[in-house]
């Protein structure tokens, strides 16, 4: 094997491993009761704990914020645009389950959001976003911003240092986030759904 394809071999397999424990961790952020119930400190409202306001900028370098999407379904992908494998992997299967939706995927709309706002840049999401299906919208902000939607969805995600590779990796939860027209939390699916699945998931909630 070539030097270069055992450090690209390396890599995706690194990315690999932090993905699985991402979506472990992920899946225990959104299925674990926030400890403010554990604490007694407020009332069971019967809605999961997951979502909330963003403000933030997207590939054009227009800000955003969930207000515009009221009415439409979001599907909401964390990540980071540096990612080898697993993070595009996603986003393809994404674009591969709305195209297989057709009219339907007009009431929903896909959002990327990175963990990563000190590499992704506009110009840098500019330039990844085009892989994908053309009615995605990348997200970015100052690393505050992504802090805050990052908690507010419950998203685990850590800086990875790598020095055979000379840079780093996201370590971050995997998993897809669905969100109704009012913004509310209606499911999540999990890093290796399918987008034959996917669609037909997405189709029995938004019809």
């Amino acid at each position: 094997m070539l030097p270069g394809m055992r450090a690209r071999t390396t890599l995706i397999a690194m990315a690999v491993s932090i993905a699985l424990v991402g979506a472990a961790v992920g899946f225990w952020y959104v299925v674990e009761p926030d400890a403010r119930f554990l604490a007694g400190d407020v009332r069971t409202s019967g809605k999961a704990l997951v979502g909330g306001p963003f403000d933030l900028v997207d590939q054009t370098g227009t800000r955003r914020t969930d207000e515009e999407f009221r009415g439409r379904y979001m599907l909401i992908v964390f990540g980071y645009t540096y990612c080898p494998d697993i993070c595009p992997a996603e986003l393809q299967v994404v674009s591969a389950a709305l195209d297989r939706l057709g009219a339907s995927a007009d009431r929903i709309q896909p959002i990327f959001i990175t963990v990563d706002p000190e590499r992704d840049t506009v110009d840098q999401l500019a330039d990844y976003m085009q892989h994908f299906h053309p009615r995605f919208v990348g997200l970015t902000g100052t690393a505050e911003e992504i802090e805050r939607v990052a908690k507010a969805y419950r998203v685990y995600y850590a800086k990875v240092d790598d020095d055979s590779a000379g840079d780093y990796l996201m370590d971050h939860s995997t998993i897809i986030y669905l969100m109704d027209g009012k913004g509310d939390f209606v499911t999540h699916f999990t890093y290796g759904i399918t987008p034959e699945k996917l669609a037909a998931e997405l189709a029995a909630f938004v019809g």
